[in-house]
């Protein structure tokens, strides 16, 4: 009996204890998302001369506040003919898929969630569930538009995805691991974006098609699809989804630093400096790329999209990672502990 008792306890202070390092770590990236709302729609209107959001607060802060309670105080509208629990149930399934995403990130040393010497292969098998939340929704709503808004989606994302294994799989043969701390460890003397510039290209293109951000963002073509796969959602899940949507775009900045940019590691050896005001910095700088080329580029056709993804990117990774090991085999430098 006081076995019994004890194990439940020790299971309860478990979950208790995984409960809040889960809210300590949400509460931060929901504060973000409402952030880069702002920012993005601040640099955009720059970029156009424009004023962007000034009304709502000083200087527009509570802007993403406003848009937060206006979509949460709307009616949720589920369509009469669609799956309603599965209608329900895709918007907080891709949520939490982007949450899980944070979980192996370091943000400096030994500072993690959960240190995994697999990390890169975990950000891999979750970004492949991302899909199913799309499908879901976009079959649940019993909508064509947003059915083939989801299928677009799903072969967007399985065509870029392929490259990005292959990306990965170049970075893994030079450092050894696929254990995240070690990759940002192993760019003490140098930041693996400079000898693998081409890598690093692909990797960006990816990562912009991997969000459906423009001028990849052909699940959301307005002019043909009507939003695509959410088109049948309003307030709070359609909310979700914009959540979701931009932690992923956090999510692969905060990563694109980590593979090719030092993660942590700073720039220059100023104590003024903190390790996780360096790694913001070149956040920031990635995340400014992101914002630069929705402004900047147009909407590409979704055959383009493929062909790109299928005909360019893939073949380019499959030879860069095919150069990397001949080079790495013939100087001797081959590290296969890793894989």
């Amino acid at each position: 009996m006081l076995e019994s008792l004890i194990l439940i306890v020790n299971f309860v202070f478990l979950g208790v204890l995984l409960a809040i390092r889960f809210i300590c770590l949400m509460l931060p990236l929901l504060l973000s998302v409402a952030l880069l709302t702002l920012i993005e729609r601040k640099v955009l209107a720059s970029l156009q001369r424009r004023k962007g959001p000034n009304v709502v607060g000083f200087w527009g802060l509570l802007q993403p506040i406003s848009d937060g309670l206006k979509l949460l105080s709307k009616e949720s509208v589920v369509p009469i003919q669609a799956n309603k629990q599965a209608f329900i149930f895709a918007p907080i399934f891709f949520l939490i898929i982007s949450f899980m995403f944070w979980v192996v990130v370091p943000f400096e040393d030994l500072v993690v969630v959960s240190h995994l010497n697999l990390g890169i292969l975990y950000t891999l098998s979750v970004s492949s569930l991302g899909v199913y939340g799309i499908v879901i929704a976009g079959w649940a709503s019993n909508s064509r538009y947003a059915f083939l808004g989801a299928l677009r989606s799903a072969a967007q994302m399985i065509s870029y995805e392929v490259s990005i294994g292959l990306i990965f799989l170049n970075i893994n043969v030079i450092v050894g691991s696929l254990d995240i701390t070690k990759i940002v460890l192993f760019q003490q003397n140098i930041w693996l974006v400079f000898p693998l510039f081409p890598v690093f290209l692909l990797f960006f293109v990816s990562a912009l098609a991997e969000t459906s951000r423009a001028p990849f963002d052909l699940p959301e073509a307005e002019g043909e699809l009507v939003a695509g796969y959410n088109v049948e959602y309003s307030a709070a899940g359609f909310a979700l989804f914009f959540i979701a949507e931009y932690l992923n775009i956090i999510f692969m900045s905060f990563f694109i630093v980590v593979l090719f940019f030092g993660g942590w590691l700073p720039i220059f050896n100023l104590s003024e400096v903190s390790l996780i005001g360096w790694f913001c910095v070149k956040f920031f700088i990635i995340l400014c790329l992101f914002l630069w080329v929705r402004s900047g580029l147009p909407r590409y056709r979704y055959d383009q999209l493929m062909r790109i993804g299928w005909k360019i990117c893939l073949p380019i990774a499959l030879s860069c990672f095919v150069f990397s090991v001949t080079v790495l085999f013939l100087f001797g430098f081959v590290d296969t502990s890793g894989l």
